[in-house]
Parts: C-alpha cells; sequence; structure tokens
C-alpha cells in the first residue's frame, strides 16, 4: 500500500480495530435491553456492583471466575467505554450487556446458589436480577 511496513502495519491494524469496534456496536444495538428492562437495570445497579465485588473476593470461587469478576470491575471503573456513555440509551448498555454477559458465565460455572449467597439485595432485586441476566432459576424451569 505505502511502500513502508511499518506504515502497512499501522493502517493495518487500525483498520482491524476499526472493524472490531464496529461490530461491537452492531452487536450492543441487536442486544440492547428493551422497553423497561434498561430502567430495572439501573435501579438495582448498586446491588450488582456489590454482588460483583463479593463474588471476586470469594476464595471458595475458581480463580477464573474471580480473575472475571476482577477484570469487569476493573472495566466498569475505567472511564473509557466501548460505546461513550453520552449516547443515548447504548452509552449505558453497552456496560449493561457485559455485566449481563459475564454473570452468565459466572452462573454457569459456579452455579445460582454461589450468585444468591452473595446478592447484598432484596429478593424482587435477585429476580429482577436474573430475568435482565436471562438466567432460569430452578422455580422457572420448565423441565
Amino acid at each position: 500500500m505505502t511502500g513502508s511496513f511499518w506504515w502497512d502495519l499501522v493502517i493495518g491494524l487500525g483498520a482491524a480495530l476499526l472493524l472490531a469496534w464496529l461490530a461491537l456496536i452492531i452487536a450492543l444495538v441487536i442486544l440492547r435491553p428493551r422497553g423497561g428492562l434498561l430502567r430495572e437495570a439501573v435501579r438495582i445497579l448498586p446491588d450488582v456492583l456489590r454482588l460483583i465485588r463479593n463474588l471476586a473476593s470469594d476464595k471458595t470461587l475458581p480463580r477464573g471466575i474471580r480473575i472475571r469478576l476482577g477484570l469487569l470491575l476493573v472495566y466498569l471503573a475505567i472511564p473509557i467505554d466501548l460505546i461513550p456513555d453520552f449516547i443515548p440509551v447504548l452509552g449505558y448498555a453497552d456496560d449493561a450487556i457485559i455485566v449481563t454477559v459475564v454473570l452468565r458465565s459466572v452462573v454457569r460455572r459456579a452455579g445460582l446458589d454461589a450468585v444468591r449467597a452473595h446478592w447484598p439485595g432484596s429478593d424482587d432485586g435477585f429476580t429482577a436480577l436474573t430475568r435482565l441476566a436471562g438466567i432460569t432459576t430452578p422455580v422457572d424451569d420448565p423441565t
């Protein structure tokens, strides 16, 4: 392209990062919470943050889960997001989607009982969490 290996490398990496970012934005647009789900997610946010911190500090959980949760806390703490927060709806939805994906993986690996044991909020809040994260509780399970 430019004749210089280094410039070609920089341009190629930049293009790859741009395409990855666009793919993530498209996925977030498709997966964004609809209706009152975003409002419900904001309502239980403080409890979810305490849940993540509690799970990340639980030495009985596998190290992979604790590392994943620690990385999630770091992502939530840094001011740089995949989609800037000033963009309506999607600005905050990217954080909610990432938290949902991580919580689903924690439930698959550690079990719903571990998440329930560390939940600092009310029973209604836990029900909202399971609904938002798409986690089926034993009562909800049709089998």
